[in-house]
């Protein structure tokens, strides 16, 4: 069964001429700008900090000062991750400091620099978050001279390497409702496969005694794991008139925003993992001081992983796909022939049968997409054989040419293989796309499809049901009913 994509605009991610990267502005104020001794430094706060002391972290909540004041606090934080897990992406969700406006603001057209090198934004996702909801927007202004933010990345860095996926959020409101709709749009990557960041400081300004008073009675609430009851124990706290306090969590909109999405999910748990605050610091003072608070959430242990699950592909396997779809066009196109491949060159989840699209674009715009959901072939074959078919069988457009290949933009999505389910309670919606079968009848929506829609997991079994396969709404519930994931990579 071969589909056509909707048409859309993408996003050159993989394109340097495109980026505006987002250049360091807290290195030389809250921690060194030279790249050696903020390895060195880094080296120190996590030998100093706690060791891990919880497993299955989904979020980790790291205070933002400068390193010399918060900098063992954040490490402690930071050392709750297991650093040998591969995130799909990082989520760092900042409060900003300097504008006030209503929502938050991804950035999303380059990647954010720091002394150690690229922290690579993953620009694709940024980009339709903030297209597909309305609290996300874009400015650089909310992100130029932000430290909130970018203080956390030279932690990830160390610990994880430059490797990773950043979608970077400063939040600009404190309102609770624009929180919860934050929330909302973040929930389909709240799980396992992707990491949050919550950054954030406590109490600003009390002495010392009233500080350890007001920030433990701040953390207890995030430990409830119950939004309401960090509203209402900061309203207590802004009541108390506990002298110099003029906050008790100055990231307490990304705070809220992540007990929006934990508490919604079951077996979640807030962990405390250390306290402290600038007066423990040799170079800060005792009768005004700024509190810092490890903490961590955790989820129940993952479920055993089954054959969908595990099917991943490595970079090279992704690079040897995007080569394999270019050279198939230029032999295609050139002479008319499909070149001969050898199926030993390829690894084992290459040779794994699995669906695949091949999207082509031309000036960021669709020149042709299709794809298969039901191979009898090996991955690489399917990416081959969708290569060819989008350039010439895609009837909304003329068939691609030779002489514009050069223009072309390749990007193939791979369907994990579909795994059987026999409770909808297994679907994530906004990882999962289903495909529902009766019969003759048959149906399928990619996994964007629910977090386009917003559809619950009855609307978005019904909609496929009814729409797609044609056996009716509650057609699903004597049908067969598989899942799949899709994993987009571009040249």
């Amino acid at each position: 069964m071969m589909i056509f994509c909707s048409s859309g605009n993408g996003d050159h991610s993989g394109d340097d001429r495109n980026k505006k990267n987002r250049l360091p502005y807290a290195a030389g104020r809250f921690y060194t700008g030279d790249s050696a001794k903020l390895r060195t430094e880094l080296d120190r706060l996590f030998r100093e900090a706690e060791p891990c002391k919880v497993k299955n972290v989904l979020a980790v909540v790291s205070p933002h000062a400068g390193y010399v004041y918060s900098g063992e606090v954040a490490a402690s934080a930071f050392s709750q991750i297991d650093r040998n897990r591969h995130y799909r992406n990082v989520f760092v969700i900042a409060s900003s400091h300097r504008e006030y406006f209503d929502g938050a603001s991804i950035y999303y057209p380059g990647d954010y620099m720091t002394p150690l090198g690229r922290v690579q934004v993953d620009q694709k996702l940024a980009a339709s978050l903030a297209a597909e909801h309305g609290v996300f927007r874009y400015s650089p202004d909310f992100h130029d001279q932000e430290h909130s933010l970018e203080v956390q990345l030279p932690f990830l860095q160390y610990l994880l390497g430059n490797e990773i996926n950043l979608v970077p959020i400063i939040i600009g409101t404190d309102k609770a409702e624009s929180c919860r709709h934050i929330a909302a749009a973040l929930k389909p990557y709240f799980n396992h496969e992707n990491l949050f960041v919550i950054s954030t400081d406590f109490s600003h300004y009390p002495a010392y005694a009233d500080a350890v008073t007001v920030d433990h009675k701040t953390a207890r609430a995030i430990l409830s794991n119950n939004p309401e009851t960090l509203l209402k124990t900061l309203r207590e706290n802004e009541r108390s008139g506990t002298k110099g306090l003029a906050t008790s969590l100055c990231g307490h909109s990304s705070v809220l925003t992540l007990l929006y999405l934990s508490s919604e999910l079951p077996g979640t748990a807030v962990h405390e993992i250390q306290y402290k605050n600038s007066g423990d610091s040799p170079y800060g003072e005792k009768d005004r001081v700024v509190g810092y608070f490890a903490l961590a959430v955790t989820a129940p242990d993952e479920k055993p992983a089954r054959q969908q699950d595990e099917f991943r592909l490595t970079a090279a396997d992704k690079d040897q796909l995007l080569k394999l779809a270019r050279h198939t066009l230029e032999s295609y196109l050139k002479t008319g022939d499909i070149p001969a491949i050898e199926g030993t060159v390829f690894s084992e989840q290459l040779k794994t049968h699995a669906g695949a699209f091949v999207t082509l674009k031309k000036n960021n715009n669709l020149r042709g997409c299709i794809g298969r959901f039901d191979p009898d072939d090996p991955l690489y074959m399917v990416v081959q054989r969708m290569a060819i078919a989008a350039a010439v069988e895609d009837t909304r457009f003329p068939k691609v040419t030779f002489e514009e290949l050069k223009k072309i933009h390749i990007e193939i999505s791979v369907l994990t293989p579909m795994r059987k389910i026999t409770n909808p309670e297994e679907i994530v919606l906004g990882r999962h796309g289903i495909y529902i079968r009766k019969g003759y009848r048959s149906g399928t929506f990619l996994p964007q499809v629910a977090t386009e829609t917003g559809w619950s997991v009855e609307e978005y079994l019904g909609h496929c049901s009814r729409d797609k396969a044609g056996i009716g709404w509650d057609g699903w519930k004597d049908a067969d009913i598989f899942v799949y994931e899709a994993l987009v990579f571009e040249e």
